[in-house]
């Protein structure tokens, strides 16, 4: 048997990304991994913790220099929080680039599979008939998010998706998959395959949008079933 795999700790795989191999009559329409680099700026926000280290370091030697000390004395004085501070950049980069290589985003004509987790793995089957709604952030690299809300009863634990869902959705967390390179072209095959799965006909691909200006997050769907995948305004991650 071929076992397809990108690392050693999933070489059991039957087939890459998923607990099992596809049954017959079932096709993979996409297949990817979150983007480490927009993984790390966007969810881990490793530019914002970097920039806050930055002006605190700069205010502890700017304040040993104005108590009289000599520009070498407040550069002694960064020692010890310097390398605290790299040890905290370090920390997300590595917390993201294991997030990005270890989860697998799986786009089939029945179902969304969501293969996730560092330490534990969890994979997550989304049939495309159990989603009421789905939608696009845009990001400027090229790189988005692409959530999806279920409907019925069913939904998945926030602690059991995070990162790979929507923020500040707690008590009916929406799953996303984050950080997709070429995400227009995933949402649009995403809408075309709900559309055939669920036998509505979607009116349009979804979308990408422009950040809000405020932040603030709106849903686009309605309360009732058999809508089209539709937009979101970003809220902040």
């Amino acid at each position: 048997m071929t076992i397809e795999s990108h690392g050693h700790e999933h070489e059991l795989e039957p087939q890459y990304g998923l607990p099992e191999r596809l049954p017959a009559g079932e096709k993979i329409l996409w297949q990817g991994s979150p983007d480490f680099a927009t993984l790390a700026l966007r969810v881990f926000h490793v530019r914002k913790v970097a920039v806050y280290f930055a002006a605190l370091l700069a205010l502890r030697a700017g304040l040993v220099v104005a108590d009289g000390g000599s520009l070498l004395n407040g550069l002694v004085s960064l020692a010890w929080p310097l390398p605290l501070a790299l040890t905290a950049l370090a920390s997300l980069s590595a917390l993201a680039w294991m997030t990005a290589r270890t989860a697998v985003y799986t786009l089939t004509d029945k179902r969304v599979v969501m293969r996730i987790g560092i330490v534990l793995t969890l994979t997550f089957n989304i049939p495309l008939r159990s989603i009421r709604s789905a939608a696009l952030r845009q990001g400027s690299s090229g790189c988005g998010d692409v959530v999806v809300q279920l409907g019925g009863p069913d939904h998945i634990a926030w602690l059991h998706l995070w990162p790979h869902v929507r923020p500040w959705r707690m008590a009916r967390p929406e799953p996303m998959m984050r950080a997709v390179p070429d995400a227009p072209r995933v949402a649009a095959l995403l809408s075309q395959a709900w559309a055939a799965a669920t036998g509505v006909a979607a009116s349009g691909a979804v979308a990408p949008v422009a950040p809000a200006a405020t932040g603030a997050a709106t849903d686009a769907a309605e309360p009732s079933t058999g809508r089209r995948p539709t937009q979101w305004q970003p809220s902040p991650t």
